[in-house]
């Protein structure tokens, strides 16, 4: 299980809010969570994958010329994992960090929440 984790921690990350090709973000939304995925972070909860989809395609829509970066390795235990992130340009300072923490139920993460800690202070 604890791979199974890591692995999903890091596609939602990567392969998800990473991904700037439609079709492949698609495939990893659907190999990523469950059908009714329960996504909460500061805007408040989002249900479902078309949802989350629509969600993701609006956030990175507004991302020009950031990436997400991970920051340290997933910890996990039993069906649950946290993954530190930064976002910024690439080589450059972040001008956003923040953590994600998920619960995964039957290989899929089924709830997914994202805490935004802040700029990156000097």
């Amino acid at each position: 299980m604890s791979d199974e984790v890591t692995a999903l921690m890091e596609a939602n990350l990567l392969a998800v809010f990473g991904e700037s090709d439609p079709a492949r973000r698609a495939k990893a939304i659907a190999e990523t969570y469950t059908d009714d995925v329960v996504w909460t972070d500061e805007e408040g909860v989002t249900v479902g994958r078309d949802a989350l989809a629509a969600k993701a395609q609006t956030l990175l829509d507004g991302m020009q010329g950031l990436v997400f970066s991970k920051v340290g390795h997933v910890q996990k235990a039993q069906n649950f994992g946290h993954l530190a992130w930064k976002l910024g340009p690439p080589g450059q300072d972040p001008v956003a960090t923040g953590f994600d923490a998920a619960l995964v139920t039957d290989g899929r993460i089924s709830a997914l929440y994202t805490v935004i800690t802040g700029p990156e202070k000097e």
